[in-house]
């Protein structure tokens, strides 16, 4: 029997990625005996934190761990449970949660996954160094900036790096659990506990619910006045060379400070812009693809379509299947 440690953070927690962990693998160690595949549970499991006292979440619930730290010697599969809040104060928190990370990946080879912003501790370990690694679209930014050395890929709900692993924002968590159930039990468990659960298997995309609403958390004053003129003028036919030349900087120094301050080359930063009013018109106008393209400064269809799929994951069309409110009420 293998065991599993779904870790407990001190400070604030997303309830629903313990519960939910918790749950799913009951439901699979349960269906694998069912169906004959196994005679007892797959996982052992354990709810860990650093102290054997409870933890509050959402100022209404508390969990208790069932052993501390100190107390699992030998573990298979980590889960590091979401976090909230301030995660720099999270992170001062957890480092004898971190330590033992770190430890159990040298002494066990344990395979680690984080779940949501939990990827900030996992990636205080130093384990994701050189290696991939994604989490919740609104800290994407946060990340790069404080990470340089670890691939971010703010596209996936899943991610998966020689027995490291990390999930998506929010209720991603889900899929990977389910990821997980297929790795360590099977396909036909996994379907079944996605059935059972009401997962939407397979979903592998995080792109199409980003909310892009600019990065300004900078000192750079110019390029936040640039920033607020793409945003009011993103409807006419900007350049790179246009706004370095308005702004009086060299283009040089105009994309080197640019992307030090948003993360974003100017370029990308005038697409993101126009694909994120474009998402707001299909989600609430009646407006057609050619009309929405044309508000927002595109002529070529073909390349209006590539661009938007490139930063949502979805065709237009698609897009405005999903989310327009009449179309999904209808």
């Amino acid at each position: 029997m293998k065991h599993l440690s779904i870790l407990i953070p001190e400070g604030h927690l997303i309830l629903d990625t313990i519960v939910g962990t918790l749950n799913l693998f009951k439901m699979a160690n349960s269906y694998s005996k069912k169906i004959g595949k196994t005679q007892t549970d797959v996982f052992a499991i354990d709810l860990v934190g650093i102290a054997n006292q409870s933890v509050t979440c959402h100022q209404f619930f508390e969990v208790r761990p069932t052993k501390t730290l100190a107390e699992v010697k030998q573990t298979d599969l980590i889960i590091i449970s979401s976090i909230v809040g301030n995660l720099e104060k999270a992170l001062v928190k957890n480092k004898p949660l971190i330590d033992w990370i770190r430890l159990r990946r040298i002494e066990n080879e344990a395979a680690i996954v984080s779940l949501c912003r939990s990827a900030f501790i996992l990636a205080e370990t130093g384990l994701l160094n050189g290696k991939a690694c994604t989490t919740h679209w609104e800290v994407h930014d946060q990340f790069e900036s404080k990470y340089s050395k670890i691939q971010l890929h703010p596209e996936k709900i899943i991610s998966e790096d020689n027995g490291i692993y990390s999930s998506g924002g929010a209720y991603s968590f889900l899929n990977m659990i389910i990821y997980l159930i297929e790795k360590y039990y099977g396909r036909e468990t996994a379907i079944w506990c996605s059935k059972m659960a009401e997962i939407d298997f397979d979903r592998i995309n995080q792109n199409q619910f980003v909310i892009f609403s600019g990065q300004k958390d900078h000192n750079d004053q110019t390029i936040k006045e640039v920033q607020e003129y793409i945003e009011e003028h993103f409807a006419e036919k900007l350049s790179v060379e246009g706004l370095a030349k308005q702004f009086a900087v060299s283009i040089r120094s105009f994309i080197r400070r640019f992307k030090k301050a948003t993360q974003n080359t100017p370029f990308e930063y005038i697409q993101r812009v126009k694909v994120e009013v474009a998402k707001k018109s299909f989600e609430s106008s009646p407006l057609n693809i050619n009309q929405v393209m044309y508000n927002v400064g595109y002529n070529d269809e073909k390349s209006f379509r590539k661009i938007f799929k490139k930063y949502t994951g979805l065709s237009p069309l698609e897009y405005r299947r999903k989310f327009n409110r009449e179309i999904a009420l209808s």
